[in-house]
């Protein structure tokens, strides 16, 4: 278990982001945990942690890849990467779910996107992947590159490999597994949520 995975697991467990029983999700299904990355924002402490653990894991990409600008897509994802590119020192574009129809319109917001950039796309957590490609896809309209994504938590639903088939490089700060895992460890979970949530991530 790594220290990242330990901090941004205990990050988001005092914040309320990870939440233990029965939820409806998305797609309709039960599912025995709930990530909701809003509750960052009631907590600065583990926003912080969360935000420089991501910055760090760009500062990692961006030593072997040039990157322009970051995005990402409303409503969580959004919350929080202006805060990774301020430490970035990098512009930042949020992708609208809807295109815009009056004022300044269209589907971006913030940084122009420019033809050739290249862009990082971050979000809160990828699943299947499809709300991914739904991001991306105004930014290749306009011309970008996006080539790397970037998480803070894999649900391990298949998202990372569907989208690694479409040639992105996919980084998550922590696997749910993982995260679950240093929760149960720390005595912040029983053994009972943890499995409960494995069994669940092995059915998928």
């Amino acid at each position: 278990m790594n220290a990242i995975t330990e901090e941004v697991a205990g990050a988001l467990y005092r914040s309320g982001c990870i939440k233990f029983g029965t939820f409806k999700i998305k797609s309709g299904a039960q599912s025995p945990y709930y990530i909701d990355m809003a509750r960052l924002l009631a907590s600065p402490r583990e926003l912080c942690a969360v935000v420089e653990a991501a910055a760090n894991r760009i500062r990692v990409i961006m030593l072997s890849n040039r990157i322009d600008k970051l995005a990402s897509i409303e409503l969580k994802g959004a919350l929080i990467a202006p805060s990774i590119a301020c430490l970035l020192n990098l512009p930042c574009v949020i992708v609208r779910k809807e295109e815009k129809a009056y004022g300044v319109t269209g589907r971006t917001a913030g940084a122009d996107v420019n033809k050739g950039d290249n862009i990082l796309f971050f979000d809160d957590v990828i699943s299947e992947g499809l709300s991914k490609i739904e991001g991306i896809k105004p930014l290749q309209e306009l011309g970008a590159k996006v080539k790397h994504l970037l998480v803070v938590v894999n649900r391990e639903q298949g998202g990372k490999e569907n989208l690694e088939k479409l040639g992105y490089q996919i980084h998550a700060l922590a696997k749910i597994s993982e995260i679950v895992e240093a929760l149960s460890q720390s005595g912040n979970i029983t053994k009972t949520q943890a499995n409960a949530v494995l069994t669940y991530i092995r059915k998928q």
